[in-house]
């Protein structure tokens, strides 16, 4: 660990939780201590309140470094850009990172915020832009939940977080269970209100039972074909179709909260009666509910939504058939965010 303490007035940008954990110990934190510091950070207290509390004096050496510490933590990811959509709840946040690198936040409709987990992702999604870009790098637990701070310090009612953002989870496994576990303890998040979103891997699921927190999940399924779904997710399809269902289904009765399957709407793909006919079967019984996203339009791709009547039609079909299912928009979709489009388009605008 680099020596923190040593300069009076700022501090380097800090890479993990645990490294801010070590440097509050350092300054001379108790556990009632760091954990008020942590919630001033995660917006459940007000940094005001954190350093001048009379019910719990910080010791000297901290109060004199909280602000420096609370720069520091504003440096592990900062706001480039916001770009506010057509949806007044919704808006896409370009987050720069310690390192200069760029990632993507959304702001969600009820008091929610979707955090990426990976700068890019390996997964390849062929309608997915973020798929397009491979994987940079793995995203800090420190960087991920630096993500639900900004949402907090935009929005102090936001209650719940989505692993839904650029990069797979399941890859990023120990960081994303560390942040997970991190703002259940410290954010005051329901573990329902933590939704990790996978395209569904073994490791995830032994991780899941093995965590003090219970987070609610959501599966990328986006067809019941396993050919199919191999061409679409070419890095992320390992497990059967049906033996991730088996696994959620398991996770699901542990926890109590439904599995959220995600189904990404693709005209003369997977938007087929017979298809959706065969999920129904798949899901009959099952601790489930499915959602429907229409593809987001990305420049060149061969992928175009059906017709919204027919989605519509789809959903009043799996319905009919005694399970769970809506139909939803990707947020901000209308200032072209979706799937890392935010992120790629300025890139490609930097590098002309």
């Amino acid at each position: 660990m680099p020596d923190l303490i040593s300069t009076p007035d700022s501090l380097p940008s800090l890479n993990s939780l645990e490294e801010l954990h070590q440097l509050l110990m350092s300054l001379g934190a108790g556990p009632a201590h760091e954990r008020r510091v942590l919630r001033a950070w995660l917006g459940q207290i007000g940094w005001e309140e954190a350093a001048e509390s009379r019910r719990l004096r910080l010791p000297k050496a901290l109060a004199q470094k909280l602000p420096a510490i609370r720069e520091a933590l504003g440096k592990a990811a900062a706001i480039r850009s916001r770009h506010p959509g057509a949806d007044p709840e919704s808006e896409r946040l370009l987050i720069t990172l310690a390192d200069g690198q760029t990632i993507e936040s959304v702001l969600l409709p009820r008091q929610g915020v979707c955090v990426s987990t990976q700068m890019g992702c390996a997964v390849g999604c062929v309608f997915c832009m973020t798929g397009r870009c491979g994987l940079v790098r793995q995203l800090s637990d420190i960087e991920i939940v630096a993500q639900a701070a900004i949402a907090r310090e935009l929005r102090p009612a936001t209650k719940k977080v989505v692993f839904m953002g650029m990069g797979e989870p399941s890859h990023n496994l120990a960081n994303v269970m560390r942040a997970v576990e991190f703002l259940a303890q410290f954010g005051d998040f329901g573990h329902k209100d933590l939704v990790i979103s996978s395209v569904g891997d073994e490791r995830l699921f032994e991780r899941l039972f093995a965590s003090a927190a219970k987070p609610a999940l959501a599966v990328s399924l986006h067809t019941t074909d396993d050919e199919k779904r191999g061409r679409l997710l070419p890095k992320g399809a390992r497990m059967t179709v049906s033996r991730i269902i088996e696994r959620a289904e398991s996770w699901a009765r542990a926890t109590g909260y439904p599995v959220q399957y995600e189904w990404t709407l693709m005209k003369g793909v997977n938007d087929s009666f017979e298809e959706i006919d065969r999920l129904a079967g798949l899901l009959k019984g099952k601790y489930a509910m499915v959602n429907f996203i229409p593809v987001n339009a990305v420049e060149d791709s061969p992928w175009v939504r059906p017709d919204r009547a027919h989605a519509v039609e789809l959903v009043r079909r799996l319905r009919g058939k005694g399970i769970i299912a809506t139909l939803r928009d990707s947020a901000a979709q209308d200032v072209d965010g979706g799937c890392g489009q935010l992120r790629a388009r300025v890139l490609k605008r930097e590098t002309k």
